[in-house]
């Protein structure tokens, strides 16, 4: 399973990769996807909404069942990702090119309380036993 070290990763199964503007690009993990198979849907927040850390923003339904995508830190969206929308399978092909939503954090420094790589692998590792 491939955990790129270049991202940040929250426990609920989001990436997130700091651009260089400061905003942030979201999108499930690898591990995620693998878990809920192909995937069939997906509703993305709307530019414009305001996030909390930790709020349902995106549903994410494949054959075999629907999960919620959370908001990794407070923020504002600025984009979503119409194409991932439209085609639900490039989440299954590449997860970590396959974003759901841009995010403007509300405070940058929360960005840090994010997992590394690291943390994210062993957390995988935990919960497959």
């Amino acid at each position: 399973m491939t955990i790129p070290a270049d991202l940040k990763y929250t426990p609920s199964h989001e990436w997130v990769r700091v651009e260089a503007d400061g905003t942030l690009t979201v999108g499930i993990t690898h591990h995620a996807q693998d878990l809920l198979g192909d995937m069939v849907f997906i509703e993305t927040p709307a530019a414009g909404r305001t996030l909390a850390k930790g709020e349902e923003c995106a549903v994410v339904e494949s054959v075999k069942a629907a999960s919620d995508v959370y908001a990794p830190v407070a923020g504002e969206v600025i984009a979503a990702n119409a194409e991932v929308e439209a085609s639900p399978e490039s989440v299954n092909k590449d997860a970590y090119s396959a974003w759901m939503f841009k995010l403007k954090p509300a405070n940058p420094g929360d960005v840090a309380g994010l997992l590394d790589a690291t943390a994210y692998q062993k957390l995988v590792e935990s919960e497959a036993h």
